[in-house]
């Protein structure tokens, strides 16, 4: 874990060492809403998201608390249009049961996540920026708690409209398969952004699935994001379910990019 911390706190120092002695294009994060924006990293840029949540989960006779550390996402732009994706999560779980005294606790990381996300096509009036982003969660990664049998998968398509020059809306529709189940889940995220500021802005969202074989999940989170500088964001989310399930969901991170340094 201290390695962890270590690695993020001497990236975010070549970020600031580096941020005034580059030209930086605007950054757009993947975190702390739901939905995935459609943009991907500039050629040669390494992005990285990380922060912490806390979510607490409640159905018939069972409740978790789970507390997440470190849940980087690490993107980085192979070409124009194309990035490659890798997740790291590391998470305290507590379950509890209404028949057992005892609670059952466990903690480590979960399946890493592996993927890419390519642009399709540029706004062009009502027709939204398009892009498709997919990942594996390779359950040879994980910690022996969280190591599931199989690889769980997803994909989605995401589309973003400019409604004027201080608002946006922004949506995915796709599908997943969670590990160990061959069901799968179609996926949907609606979410309105407005910038107050050039550097602070929030957004309110709703979000879920529908599993081909269970009951599907609504929820909804709000946030807001503020941009330090121009390649470090700070962002704070809340969220709960409409459906039975999620109780609360509490998230604060940070983001930053690491300039390509002029040749």
């Amino acid at each position: 874990m201290k390695n962890k911390i270590l690695t993020t706190v001497m990236l975010l120092t070549a970020t600031l060492a580096f941020g005034q002695e580059t030209e930086i294009p605007a950054m757009v994060t993947d975190r702390p809403d739901a939905t995935e924006s459609p943009l991907t990293v500039p050629k040669g840029f390494l992005q990285v998201e990380t922060g912490a949540f806390f979510e607490t989960f409640e159905k018939d006779s069972f409740k978790t608390e789970t507390l997440g550390y470190n849940t980087s996402l690490f993107r980085y732009g192979i070409l124009d249009n194309l990035e490659l994706r890798v997740g790291i999560n590391y998470e305290e779980n507590k379950l509890s049961m209404d028949d057992v005294a005892q609670e059952i606790k466990a903690d480590g990381l979960t399946p890493l996540l592996f993927g890419a996300k390519v642009e399709i096509a540029d706004e062009d009036g009502w027709i939204p920026q398009i892009g498709l982003l997919g990942h594996l969660y390779l359950p040879f990664t994980a910690s022996e708690a969280f190591k599931p049998n199989t690889t769980g998968a997803d994909f989605r398509f995401s589309f973003a409209h400019t409604l004027s020059e201080k608002s946006s809306l922004s949506y995915n529709l796709g599908g997943q398969w969670g590990n160990d189940s061959p069901e799968l889940a179609y996926i949907y995220t609606l979410s309105y952004g407005y910038s107050v500021t050039d550097s602070f802005g929030f957004y309110v969202e709703i979000y879920g699935d529908f599993p081909e074989n269970t009951k599907a999940n609504h929820l909804w989170d709000a946030g807001f994001t503020y941009a330090l500088q121009p390649n470090i964001q700070l962002d704070a989310t809340i969220g709960t379910s409409f459906t039975e399930g999620q109780d609360l969901f509490l998230s604060a991170g940070v983001s930053f990019r690491i300039p390509k340094l002029k040749k």
